[in-house]
Parts: C-alpha cells; sequence; structure tokens
C-alpha cells in the first residue's frame, strides 16, 4: 500500500452500502486515518448480484478513504456474508512425535480436524480453533511445548459458496485490489465490538445488518457457533414500502429519520406526509403506523435469531449477555425489543480499541469494516486468499450442460 507495510485496509462489501477503513499500526494500536463509504446497489442479501455495479462502488469508497489517508490502497481485507454461509464444529487427533507439542504437531492436529468431506462448490473460509486436548486434559488454549503422546484439536469450520467468495475476490480485482484475505463479517464485527472479557464469560453477538443478521456465540475465548440469517434492515425498508405504498428511496429515508421500535414513545397525533408512487397525492399517515409496520419485523428477527440460538444447545453459554451491532441497530427501540426477546442483558455495539478518527466511526455501522482492520492486523497473512480450485466453476458448468443434454 504505496510501500507503507504499517497500514491496513478494511472493506465492507455490504448488501447497503460498502466502506472503506484505512489504520494505521502504531507502537500504541491501531489509529484510523481514512474512511470512505458509497451506496451498495450491486449486492443482494450479502451475495454479489451485479458486479460492474459493486465495482463502481468499491472503487468511490476506496477513493475516498484514499483522498482523506493520503495514501495508495493496493490491498485489502474483505468480508463474506449471506444465507450460504455454514458453520460447524470438528475434531481431529494425533500422535506427537517427539517429547514435546511442537508448531508442526499444531499444524497437523488442524489439518486433522479440517478434513471433512464438503461439496466441490463449498470452500473453507475460517478454521478456527476452540481448545486442545493433551493427553485428554482438555481446555488447552496453546499446547505449544507441553509433554504429550496424544494432541487432539476441537475447531470451528466457516465454509462458504466458492461462487460467492469468487465474485467478491472478483470485483475488488476489478477495482485494482488485491484480497489479503477474507474473513466472515460478524467474526470480523466480533474484532472490534467484543470485550475479551465477554468471550471468555460467553457472549452472543448479532450483526444487524442492510441484507443479512449474523451471528456469533463466543464462550471461553473461543468462537462456538455461527449462522447468518437472510433478513436485515431492508426487509424492514420493503416491509415501509409495502404498508404505506411509497417508493423504496423514500421508505428508506422514512425508516432513518421517524423509523421506531418504541411505541409508547411515538406522539399518537403525530402525522407525516408520504409520497405516493405513480405520481399521486402525498397522503398523511400517522408516524404510529410506522412504529406499527417495524416493531413486528424487528421482533421476528431477534426471535429467528434466537431460535438459532436454542436449536443448536448454546442459550446456556451467553452467560454476559447480548451485543448488537451494525446499521439497522440504529433504529430507535432496537435494544429494548433485543432485550425482550433474549431476555438477557443487551447492548449496542460501537468499534472500540481504536484511535485516530474514533469519532467518525464510533457507530456501530463502521463495526465490520473496523473489525476487518485489527482482523488483518492480527493474521496479517502473506498469501492472498485463493480459491480450492481455479477450474471449478468449468467443472460445474460442463455438469450442468452434460444434464442439460440428457434431459434433451
Amino acid at each position: 500500500m504505496g510501500g507503507q507495510e504499517e497500514l491496513i485496509v478494511g472493506l465492507d462489501i455490504g448488501t447497503t452500502k460498502i466502506c472503506a477503513v484505512v489504520g494505521e499500526k502504531t507502537d500504541t494500536g491501531i489509529d484510523v486515518i481514512g474512511i470512505g463509504t458509497h451506496p451498495s446497489i450491486g449486492l443482494r442479501k450479502g451475495v454479489v448480484v451485479n458486479i460492474e455495479s459493486t465495482v463502481d462502488s468499491i472503487k468511490k469508497a476506496v477513493d475516498e478513504a484514499e483522498l482523506m489517508a493520503g495514501c495508495e490502497i493496493r490491498s485489502v481485507y474483505t468480508g463474506i456474508a449471506g444465507g450460504h454461509i455454514k458453520g460447524l464444529n470438528s475434531h481431529g487427533i494425533i500422535a506427537v512425535k517427539g517429547n514435546e507439542i511442537t508448531e508442526s504437531d499444531i499444524k497437523r492436529v488442524t489439518d486433522a480436524a479440517r478434513a471433512i468431506a464438503i461439496p466441490m462448490d463449498r470452500e473453507v473460509i475460517h478454521t478456527l480453533p476452540q481448545y486442545y486436548c493433551v493427553d485428554e486434559e482438555e481446555g488447552i488454549h496453546n499446547p505449544l511445548g507441553m509433554a504429550g503422546v496424544r494432541l487432539e484439536a476441537k475447531v470451528h469450520i466457516v465454509t462458504a459458496a466458492v461462487t460467492s467468495a469468487h465474485n467478491i475476490i472478483k470485483c475488488c480485482n476489478r477495482a485494482g485490489l488485491d484480497v489479503e484475505d477474507i474473513a466472515l463479517q460478524s467474526l470480523a464485527s466480533s474484532e472490534a465490538v467484543l470485550t475479551p472479557e465477554e468471550k471468555e464469560l460467553g457472549v452472543a453477538l448479532i450483526d444487524f445488518g442492510g441484507g443479512t443478521t449474523d451471528l456469533a456465540i463466543f464462550s471461553g475465548r473461543s468462537i462456538k457457533h455461527t449462522a447468518v440469517l437472510a433478513l436485515g434492515g431492508n426487509n424492514l425498508t420493503n416491509d415501509l414500502a409495502i404498508g404505506l405504498r411509497t417508493p423504496m428511496a423514500e421508505a428508506e429515508k422514512i425508516k432513518k429519520k421517524y423509523g421506531t421500535c418504541d411505541l409508547a414513545s411515538i406522539n399518537k397525533d403525530e402525522t407525516l406526509e408520504i409520497p405516493s408512487v405513480g405520481g399521486k397525492k402525498p397522503r398523511s399517515f400517522s408516524r404510529q403506523i410506522i412504529g406499527e409496520i417495524l416493531a413486528p419485523r424487528v421482533e421476528e428477527v431477534f426471535t429467528l435469531t434466537n431460535r438459532e440460538i436454542y436449536r443448536t444447545g448454546m442459550e446456556n453459554h451467553i452467560t454476559s449477555g447480548v451485543v448488537i451491532t451494525g446499521g439497522s441497530t440504529l433504529l430507535d427501540g432496537t435494544i429494548d425489543v433485543a432485550e425482550s426477546v433474549f431476555n438477557l442483558p443487551t447492548r449496542l455495539g460501537n468499534p472500540q480499541s481504536i484511535g485516530g478518527l474514533l469519532d467518525v466511526v464510533n457507530n456501530p455501522m463502521y463495526a465490520t469494516a473496523v473489525g476487518l482492520v485489527l482482523y488483518g492486523v492480527r493474521s496479517r497473512s502473506k498469501q492472498k486468499f485463493r480459491i480450492r480450485d481455479k477450474n471449478i466453476f468449468q467443472k460445474v458448468t460442463g455438469r450442468m450442460k452434460r444434464w442439460f443434454r440428457e434431459i434433451i
């Protein structure tokens, strides 16, 4: 990045916005020195549906960040989300070769844990160690240098559709950027908004974004479960557009300016002029109606997320409560709705552990982008992200062509 190795860029390619955050590594931590945002019109529910539009939005967001930071951006850490994301727990066992456990042994046991059968159209994005067992002694976070004859690793594996990951990389490459690594968005957000104490006690992080709602559960300092719900802030906007019979763009403005989930705080006599579709005259609506449209949908999103927590039996692991982040959490009353649904202490997750332009990025909507910077600092992988098999797309296409020939 302009020859400055200490600069790291997080690129959040979201459904409603694309955000680039430039972080500078200092002696005391990370300082945010540049930020650029641009509306995203090429994605739906976290998945690229229009490459050209996405590339254009990425370029504009990156140009803005470059101008503010005074640098040239060449490589980024980017996030991935969408209903195609799947998380599962696995474990591996090996025999220790020498008298003590080495880096090579840890790598071998991790490779053994990730040696699971996954379909050809899916790719492993993360292999996240939960804990290790040395000769049946559980709960070890770093077994390096310990004596033992058998090493076991419990890991959490995150997989994604190869095509979705490939399209994100392609968009970045067409915008003139190398992709250093791809991270699950909820994992990146956790770097920015969760404290070590919360991860130790147990916490559920809910990233309530525009196209998706991402769930990540931590306990004992390690990640236990991940899931992605294909519902987000765009569903709230769509509900308003249908309920008020107004264009989507107007519904989004109304949601941001007048939207609330706290029905008790609304003055029942307050009315708004709502633009109509098709050139019809604007109509008057009570603000109460807007709240009655939004509150049930927000409650539904949190209810489905809570159902996922109970489905996996993780409800007893989130001792410290729930942290919600993402742009859609800026809606008034969202925390109250979350507390009533989860029946747990809930707080808003703002980016922390950073310096520089803190007053600018101190907002839940920037949690993923800031988290990607922190993720990049922690990982600093020298290898660029690579799809498992570059010919996978030709293989899938060829297989479909054969099917069609057989049908015809």
